[in-house]
């Protein structure tokens, strides 16, 4: 398995983010339990949990930054 390449998380819903992380680093076609050992489980390597981890924190912290007041425009 291959390390996914690194982007800038885009303005998505926040369940089409997980989705769109977890496609592109775990190789799943959804996230939604299918009651199959097989569909449900799956083995991933630590460097891919750790490249989405942080992938996913980005897209939490730019969120998150975007929706911060800016200090600058409340001051009159």
């Amino acid at each position: 398995m291959t390390q996914a390449t690194k982007t800038k998380p885009a303005a998505k819903a926040p369940d089409a983010l997980i989705l769109d992380i977890a496609t592109r680093h775990f190789f799943v076609e959804t996230l939604e339990t299918r009651n199959r050992d097989r569909l449900d489980f799956h083995d991933v390597a630590v460097w891919a949990m750790r490249a989405a981890l942080e992938e996913a924190f980005e897209a939490g912290r730019c969120t998150g930054a975007a929706a911060a007041p800016n200090p600058e425009r409340t001051r009159s």
